[in-house]
This record gives C-alpha cells, sequence and structure tokens, in this order.
C-alpha cells in the first residue's frame, strides 16, 4: 500500500520535459531598451507559444497603447518569419491616462511587455532553431517625442515536445496576460443624448464591484473626447459612463458599436467590451435604475464565501460524474466490508477516506497554483496532459485491478479474502482511496465547479486552496456521511465469502480505466506509445505474479526472498519505462472529422476570428481526450444527426479546441471565460457579441436550441 501511495503522489509531482534556452539580444533605441522574449524556452512542432516586446523606458518618457489617444503612436513590431510559421497580434495591457497640456493620451511607462502568440508548422524539424526578426517602431515621448526604432531577434530551439517555461520570462508574460482586458460576460450599450454620449455597463464582475475611479478606454482614437471627464452613475449591477463624443458621432447617429476596455482604476482589474446602440442594460444606471453603493467583490461576482459554497457543491456533484466511475468499485468494495454492524470501523475509514481526498486536493491545487505562477499555462486536470503520467497512471489501474483479481494481496492474506478492506490495513486503504478518487477525477468539472476554480485560480494561493479545501470537502462528504450512518451500514451484508467474488467483479472496472489511459496515451504519444504501454503492462503483470507467488509461499512457510525482490525489479522496470524516456508528440490531427462523426475544424483563435468576420455562428468545444465528461458529451450530444442537422440548417461552423496536450492559447481561453479546465462549450452569434456559454453536462436538444438561436438576430 505505500508502494502504491507513493507512485500515486509521484504521478501528481511529475514534471514536463526540459528543453533547451532560448536566446534573444537587448538593444538601447536612446530612451528605452527592447527586446524580445519568449514565454518558454522552446517551440515543438505544431505548438503555440507566447512570445513579448519588452519595453524598458527610461524615467520620465513614455509610449503608447493601442489608441494613442489625443496624439501619438502605437508601438509596432514588424516580423519576418519563416514559411509555415505564424504570429498573432499584440495582447495589449491596460493603458494609463497620460494628461499633457490640454490633452490625454494612453500609454506606458517603466517595463511593458506586448505579448502575442507564435505558432510552428506541424512540419518543424526538432533539433533545429528558428530564428525571428522584427523591426520594432516606438514614438517615445517625455516634453518632445522622438520616434526610434530597434532590429530585433530571437532564437528559438525547436524540441521534439513541449519545452519547459522559461524561468525568467514564463512568469512575467503569464502575469501580463492574466491582467490582460478580456470580456467578461458584460452587456453594454451606448446612447448619444444631446451633447453628450451615455455609455451603460452592468453584470458580470461590475456586480458588487468598486466602479468609484472607472474609466473607459475606446479602441478608436476619435470615439470620444479623450481630455474632457467621464462622469459615473453607479447603479445596482454597474454603471453609466457620460462621455464627450468625438468626431465618430458627428454625422447621423455614429458607428453601430463602441468597443474599448473599461478599467476600474489605474491599477484595478480592466474588461474588454463592446458596446452597442440601444437602451441601457437593467442595473447599469441612468435610465431609472436605483443607485447602490458598491462595495468591493470578486471578479466575476463571486467572493471567497461564494467561491467556497459554490465549490462545495460542486464537489458534491462530481461524485455523479463519468470521471469518477473507474473508483467507484474501490468505494463499494471498501462499504461491502462494514457490514454486520461493524460501525467503528467504518467510521475511521470513512474519516480516512476524507482525509485522503482533502489532501489529495490541496496537493493538486498546491501544484496548479505554484506551475501557474512559474509561467505555466496549465489548468484543472494537468496531471493528465503528461504522457508519463498517463502512462504511470495505467500501469497504476492495472495494478490495482490484478489485486482486486487476487493476483497478489495487498495488506490482507489469501486464505482470508477481503480481510484487508476490514482490518487493521483498511485505513491507510480508505486514505489511498480517497486520494486515487481525485486523481482519476480530477480532469472532468461538475457544473458550479468551474465558475469557483477559475475564480480561485486568480486569487492568492490562500484563497486558492480555501476553495479547493472546500470542493474536497464536498466530494469526501457522501462516503464519509454513509460511513457514520449506522441504518444503511447494518443494512448491508455481514462480511463472508461473497465478498471475494464481488471483489473480484469489481476488478473489471479497473481494467477498462486502464485500457481507457492507454488509449488517451496514444492520443497524446502515438502510435509509438502502445507498444511501450503494452511491454510495460505484461512486465507488471508478471511482477504481480510473483508477488501472488512469493505470498503464497510465506503462507505455506517457505522462504518468498527471491520472488519478492524479481517482483519488485521487474515493477520498477515497467514503471521505469513508461515514465523515464521521453515520448514523441502525436502526428497532428487533419482538418477532416472521422468517418460518421459531425464534420468540425481544428480550433485556432485566427479561424474563429475569420468565420466570425464572415457572419456565420459558431460551436466552439474545448475538449480533452482525458476528459470523460467531454467524451460522453461527445457521443450523447454531439456527435448525433440533430446536431449534424443544426449545424447544416443554421450555417453554423464547428471547431475543436482540443487540450489533450498543453496548450498555452487554450489555457487563456480557457481562463478568459472563468474556467481553469475542460469542458467549456461556446456558441457564437452570427450578429457578433459575447458567446453563449452551455452548461457541463449536454443534451442533443439543447445543442440544437443554441445552434438555432445563434443563428437569428438577437
Amino acid at each position: 500500500m505505500r508502494f502504491l501511495a507513493g507512485v500515486l503522489f509521484a504521478l501528481v509531482l511529475a514534471g514536463a520535459a526540459q528543453a533547451q534556452p532560448a536566446s534573444s539580444g537587448p538593444v538601447n533605441t536612446g530612451h528605452l531598451t527592447a527586446e524580445l522574449v519568449s514565454s518558454a524556452q522552446g517551440i515543438a512542432p505544431g505548438q503555440t507559444i507566447h512570445v513579448a516586446l519588452r519595453q524598458q523606458i527610461q524615467k520620465g518618457w513614455h509610449t503608447y497603447w493601442r489608441n494613442p489617444g489625443d496624439s501619438g503612436e502605437a508601438t509596432r513590431l514588424d516580423l519576418t518569419l519563416p514559411a509555415g510559421w505564424t504570429a498573432g497580434a499584440f495582447v495589449w495591457p491596460a493603458p494609463h491616462r497620460m494628461p499633457i497640456g490640454p490633452l490625454v493620451n494612453y500609454g506606458y511607462k517603466g517595463e511593458v511587455l506586448l505579448p502575442l502568440t507564435l505558432t510552428a508548422p506541424a512540419g518543424a524539424r526538432p533539433g533545429g532553431t528558428v530564428a525571428l526578426k522584427g523591426k520594432a517602431s516606438f514614438l517615445v515621448c517625455e516634453e518632445i517625442c522622438i520616434p526610434e526604432s530597434a532590429d530585433l531577434t530571437l532564437a528559438l530551439p525547436v524540441t521534439a515536445g513541449p519545452a519547459a517555461p522559461d524561468p525568467k520570462w514564463g512568469p512575467a508574460i503569464a502575469r501580463t496576460l492574466a491582467a490582460a482586458p478580456k470580456p467578461a460576460g458584460l452587456t453594454a450599450a451606448f446612447r448619444k443624448e444631446g451633447g453628450v454620449l451615455k455609455l451603460a455597463v452592468a453584470g458580470g464582475p461590475l456586480k458588487g464591484a468598486d466602479v468609484a475611479d472607472a474609466y473607459f478606454f475606446p479602441f478608436s482614437g476619435t470615439a470620444i473626447d479623450h481630455a474632457r471627464p467621464q462622469a459615473i452613475e453607479r447603479g445596482s449591477e454597474g454603471l453609466t459612463l457620460t462621455l464627450t463624443p468625438g468626431v465618430d458621432f458627428q454625422a447621423g447617429d455614429g458607428p453601430a458599436a463602441l468597443p474599448g476596455v473599461l478599467a476600474l482604476g489605474e491599477d484595478g482589474p480592466a474588461y474588454e467590451l463592446t458596446a452597442a446602440a440601444g437602451p441601457a442594460p437593467a442595473g447599469a444606471a441612468g435610465l431609472g435604475a436605483p443607485p447602490a453603493k458598491a462595495s468591493g467583490g470578486g471578479a466575476g461576482g463571486l467572493n471567497l464565501a461564494t467561491a467556497a459554497l459554490f465549490g462545495l457543491v460542486g464537489g458534491l456533484i462530481l461524485n455523479l460524474m463519468p470521471c469518477v466511475f473507474p473508483v467507484l468499485a474501490m468505494k463499494a468494495a471498501s462499504l461491502a466490508g462494514h457490514g454486520g454492524g461493524a460501525h467503528a470501523q467504518a467510521r475511521r475509514q470513512g474519516l480516512a477516506f476524507g482525509a485522503g481526498v482533502l489532501a489529495t486536493f490541496l496537493v493538486l491545487a498546491g501544484g496548479l497554483v505554484a506551475l501557474q505562477a512559474a509561467g505555466a499555462a496549465v489548468g484543472w486536470g494537468f496531471q493528465l496532459q503528461s504522457p508519463p503520467v498517463v502512462a504511470a497512471l495505467a500501469l497504476l489501474m492495472l495494478a490495482i485491478a490484478l489485486n482486486l483479481s487476487g493476483v497478489f494481496e495487498v495488506a490482507g492474506s489469501l486464505q482470508n479474502v477481503g480481510s484487508g478492506l476490514a482490518g487493521r490495513g483498511g485505513t491507510a486503504g480508505a486514505f489511498f482511496t480517497g486520494a486515487l478518487a481525485v486523481v482519476v477525477a480530477a480532469p472532468c468539472t461538475a457544473p458550479f465547479m468551474g465558475a469557483a476554480i477559475g475564480w480561485a485560480l486568480g486569487q492568492s494561493a490562500l484563497v486558492a486552496l480555501t476553495v479547493f479545501a472546500a470542493l474536497g470537502v464536498g466530494f469526501a462528504a457522501p462516503f464519509v456521511a454513509i460511513a457514520f450512518a449506522p441504518a444503511l451500514l447494518d443494512r448491508l451484508p455481514a462480511p463472508g465469502p461473497w465478498m471475494d467474488v464481488f471483489r473480484k467483479a469489481l476488478a473489471f472496472p479497473m481494467y477498462a480505466a486502464a485500457a481507457w489511459l492507454v488509449w488517451v496515451l496514444t492520443q497524446q504519444a502515438g502510435a509509438d506509445a502502445l507498444a511501450r504501454i503494452l511491454a510495460a503492462a505484461i512486465v507488471l503483470a508478471l511482477a504481480a505474479w510473483l508477488a501472488g507467488a512469493a505470498q503464497r509461499r510465506a503462507l505455506s512457510g517457505g522462504r518468498p526472498l527471491a520472488q519478492g525482490l524479481a517482483a519488485a525489479a521487474l515493477a520498477a522496470v515497467a514503471i521505469g519505462a513508461v515514465v523515464w524516456p521521453r515520448y514523441a508528440e502525436a502526428t497532428s490531427t487533419t482538418a477532416e472529422a472521422p468517418a460518421g462523426s459531425v464534420p468540425y475544424e481544428p480550433y485556432t483563435p485566427e479561424r474563429l476570428a475569420a468565420l466570425r468576420a464572415e457572419g456565420r455562428p459558431v460551436l466552439v468545444n474545448y475538449t480533452a481526450a482525458w476528459c470523460v465528461s467531454c467524451q460522453v458529451n461527445e457521443r450523447v450530444a454531439l456527435s448525433t444527426r440533430g446536431v449534424a442537422e443544426a449545424l447544416s440548417r443554421s450555417g453554423a461552423a464547428y471547431l475543436k479546441a482540443d487540450w489533450t496536450k498543453k496548450d498555452a492559447v487554450i489555457a487563456a481561453d480557457l481562463a478568459r471565460f472563468g474556467r481553469a479546465g475542460v469542458p467549456l462549450y461556446l456558441v457564437y452569434g452570427a450578429d457578433g457579441g459575447e458567446p453563449a456559454i452551455l452548461p457541463v453536462l449536454l443534451t442533443e436538444g439543447l445543442v440544437v436550441r443554441a445552434l438555432d438561436a445563434a443563428a437569428k438576430p438577437r
């Protein structure tokens, strides 16, 4: 039992493969120092990472945002890339207001990072180096403005697998991306009334937030008079800003949309929004909405108490998710040993199970928080994005199945099969069962759970661990409650020979779990990994058989040392074979869907933007091979004739964002919508605006209705 528990926690802490460090050189342009820096120490074929233009601006000087305000010029970067390589646009941090005489400009002082995505072609050759060359242009101003430029280079090794985060720039770029303005489910509208422009915003993180220092930065330089103050009216769920209209509103009613960034103070959170011409949303003030004094609240309308409650409820529901089915066998076997009045032992094991659940939730949460702080683009279920972890978990499931089948025993004897469930080893076994249940269930996201985790990961480590602890309490509560319910336990039959048959029958869900993990491994590392994991499984089965033979020999009075040592050595060889060597990348998927399934395309931000520019509805499915709930939804609700007909009828496109392997772009998308893991289902309407977020558990009818609604004007 100690060996299996040790393997389990080693898997939780397993690290990603290391890549060679990236290299670049800073250039002093006169009033700032510029360089290209990377979030990772290399890039793999088909991978997307973040590269950033770093500016260290001389004290007293500044550069400009995408909309410089009343004067100035935005920073530009013209990249020269090898054939097949692509780069995205800047992710602009929220700017600062910079009054200069009668003008107000928007820009940056001190150090600023402007990240952008870099995607390698699937055919990039590992072992080589990609050289990025770019010409950066700045307008650097103090009392005078000086145009400056720099020719920058960045050399990145092309690695066989995803490279490790850059220890210096990975965390810095991750912090910049986390703080950058993002859509947050806000509802916004504007209306020109006389000589002023009313911008009303409500919902999302504005509920209960402090909006006293709110300010709107439009993307258009001619939408408003930047130098005029922005008066604030607070509402019950948002605010209304009174702006002075600019040139864009001098002809007719002005533009149909007003995009920009709403910042809640100079150093507060900032959100992207697109306001539509029309009446103010409810709760935004300015049109009869009752004013309300806002008090500090959490992002997304959550605070610690609400997030902890969501975590508790989500943990309870998680027990019903498909991810937990493989370990229901172990829970059932543990309960089976408590019939006939074994109440005291049942209570001890219930508490041990709860302790295992809580401890493992906190270990996983601590690892997740630490990896994100180090700049890694990871989320809930991150451990199953590593092929060595998946392979080792498959062997662990196989070992548990062989134990349940009676090939060898843990904390028991062959003469008293099943006594380990209710004997002295039962408490340790219950703790291990709780730990294993969390590791297997971690990839799934239950209702309420996604919002709680997404909010928690944007807070301090202590707050995040508190929310995860509430999630663990909810997950463990049903089993612990049953252990403390004598009336329920008395209904179970007393332990006896029937337990041997019951226990061996429960081995088959564990065999199924091992087979599923082998399939996940092939999705991550290709067919070559199949031979390795099957060979390791045979060696592990031989080790288990030798361990059982040693136990039988010991019971008959013999000396089992040789057989025991051989079993331990073979088990070590099996685990080493799947954990130590590096795995190759799986062959990239094509744009064609498998025969018989609903047609889809691989997701990229660029493809989504192109489809939306065409005015088409879009269904985006954030999924992973290791997410059982995702696979169930795929077969029950997405790969159906009704959905195929709805896609055709509405003219909608279907994109799949596959997070089976680590992907910084998908991780950033999930964070943008307040999620830390998959599944996530978005339906973008034909007329633009924010997407509709579908529930974690889908039905065919729900998806069909969402697609039909997306095709209609809102």
